[in-house]
């Protein structure tokens, strides 16, 4: 515990100066709250609207989720097949690329425009934002294996399934949770930007809205909520990876007692 927190210390302080530095630029220069609100007025106003924000962030956070899971499932599908299948690695690999060039930015209106308003285009868009990492995380992960771990349980008879089950999948498992994290902060990113080009709820349209309305207190405010539900997502991922994997955390456990 006390690790974790001295190494969130150098950011916590660059942090706490930055909102410093902004709060006093704020006072001194006298800028419309119109343009640029003291980060004061931002949680004052954030708390006052606490419960429209609360809904549409619910909304987001539930988006997120299922356009997470859709992307999760589908990686690891396809990274799957992929490791058990050379020639479809050459074949599919080059389109995972493809995939992360596809412009966002553009492809999130046609979404809209071919599939509505509910919940498909976000998950798709999700999907599109947060598939590239986790799939090539995976992908990598499997090659990375020992090839004399490989070796030795094929000279015990295993056949390709159980060489995957215990030695390539755990092998994987440090790659994958890497991407992992990589893609769960996309996806929030994704679902605001979803949001952002057409929904009916969501952080994505309530800061549209408060735009149009020049209310850039309540824009930052679903700003910092939406950090907060990345950041949230992202911590989850340790708490995950502990489950499921506890000997990936062991080594660097083992290197703070050892500085200690």
């Amino acid at each position: 515990m006390y690790g974790a927190v001295r190494r969130l210390l150098p950011a916590i302080v660059v942090v706490i100066a930055l909102v410093a530095a902004w709060q006093a630029y704020v006072a001194a220069s006298g800028i419309r709250p119109q343009v640029l609100p003291s980060p004061a007025r931002v949680l004052e106003q954030g708390w006052a609207h606490r419960d429209d924000i609360a809904v549409h962030a619910w909304s987001t956070l539930q988006v997120t989720l299922v356009g997470f899971a859709v992307s999760l499932a589908v990686a690891w599908a396809l990274a799957i097949v992929v490791d058990f299948s050379p020639w479809l690695r050459r074949a599919f690999v080059p389109l995972f690329v493809i995939s992360q060039t596809l412009p966002i930015i553009a492809i999130a209106p046609l979404m809209i425009i071919w599939f509505g308003f509910g919940l498909l285009p976000k998950i798709l868009v999700i999907a599109l934002a947060t598939f590239f990492p986790m799939a090539i995380g995976l992908i990598e992960g499997f090659a990375s294996t020992d090839r004399e771990a490989g070796a030795l349980l094929r000279s015990m008879g295993a056949s390709r399934w159980q060489q995957f089950r215990y030695v390539r999948l755990p092998s994987a498992l440090p790659r994958f949770f890497t991407a992992l994290r990589i893609g769960v902060t996309y996806a929030v990113v994704g679902a605001v930007f979803a949001e952002y080009v057409g929904a009916t709820s969501g952080l994505g349209i309530y800061m549209s809205i408060q735009k149009n309305s020049f209310r850039t207190d309540l824009v930052l405010a679903a700003v910092l909520v939406t950090a907060a539900i990345s950041v949230a997502l992202y911590l989850c991922t340790f708490a995950i990876e502990r489950v499921v994997a506890p000997w990936i955390a062991q080594p660097s456990r083992s290197q703070e007692s050892r500085r200690g």
